[in-house]
């Protein structure tokens, strides 16, 4: 059996037969489907307790409440709700290549994915301004990012991307059995050329500029330790912030690129490439607690804690 074989049956037929208009069915062969189905469950379930840790490791202690990671949190929320929200029927579109929880809720749930990215993009970029004030403005920060000034920037961050997922999703999706949102669509270029590629360049300007002040306020901690404003502890985290947002436009960017490109080329790339590129942007939501337990010192302490209590409880 080759391996077109065993990837794809000879079985094809109509996701729903009583609908002139439905979408096709492939019908993957158990040997890949099987295996992804698990793979993509182990994912799922380990998107869901690595964010859960991370917003209970932070909640659990008072001295983790700051503006920074309260931004944090939020993101962690952001990414539990695509592991157990919007990930499993995303999982059964892909291996089954129907759409069966109906139309009202294909809406929704694309609506919630929606959200969910906006919300992620907008955090990133509160937390470079969040970085630049820390880095370049220190003797500000304290006073321009306040919990207060975080907390705007959460519910602005939630808010605004609901508004937009959900705004376009209920007023232009059309629905023909496969459930696939905005892939290929004209308003698929505008969507991510605005809500994407727009905040990542300003997101890349910020931390470039970061990157700037950064090396001179390393040369004077490194000769003059006493006379910098700026911690060697505000330094690291910024350095850990930018690989969270580093690792985001790896896992994301290639999925918009699809959407930009598709209309180009005649709307000629294979559906198949856009949910292998959706899956993985979706493994972004597993990499954040790996950076922060890898490079984070303190997350690593307050975890163990957190674990030793829970331990005791038990």
């Amino acid at each position: 059996m080759t391996l077109s074989q065993l990837w794809t049956a000879e079985s094809f037929g109509l996701c729903f037969e009583r609908l002139n208009d439905s979408c096709v069915k492939t019908v993957y062969s158990p040997v890949i489907r099987v295996p992804l189905y698990f793979l993509f469950a182990i994912t799922n379930i380990v998107i869901v307790f690595g964010n859960l840790w991370v917003i209970c490791t932070i909640s659990f202690f008072q001295q983790l409440h700051t503006p920074t990671n309260y931004l944090i949190v939020s993101m962690a929320v952001a990414d539990l709700l695509l592991g157990s929200f919007v990930m499993p029927p995303s999982m059964v579109r892909s291996l089954e290549t129907c759409w069966y929880f109906g139309d009202f809720f294909c809406k929704f749930h694309s609506g919630t994915d929606f959200t969910l990215c906006n919300a992620s993009v907008l955090h990133l970029t509160f937390i470079s301004i969040d970085r630049y004030y820390a880095v370049c403005q220190p003797l500000q920060y304290h006073r321009r990012i306040t919990t207060r000034v975080s907390i705007a920037m959460i519910l602005f961050s939630w808010c605004f991307s609901a508004f937009i997922g959900f705004g376009i999703i209920f007023s232009e999706l059309k629905i023909e059995g496969g459930c696939l949102a905005l892939h290929g669509r004209e308003i698929g270029v505008t969507y991510s050329i605005v809500f994407y590629f727009l905040p990542m360049f300003i997101i890349v300007s910020i931390y470039s500029r970061i990157f700037v002040i950064a090396q001179k306020h390393v040369r004077v901690i490194n000769n003059y330790p006493s006379s910098s404003s700026v911690s060697k502890k505000d330094l690291k985290a910024t350095k850990t912030l930018a690989i969270v947002i580093g690792v985001f436009m790896s896992c994301w960017t290639p999925y918009f690129m699809c959407n930009i490109i598709d209309p180009v080329v005649n709307h000629t790339i294979p559906a198949l490439l856009y949910e292998v590129l959706m899956w993985v942007a979706y493994l972004n939501a597993v990499f954040n607690p790996l950076i922060y337990a890898f490079f984070y010192g303190w997350f690593r302490e307050k975890s163990k804690l957190l674990y030793k209590k829970l331990y005791k409880l038990c």
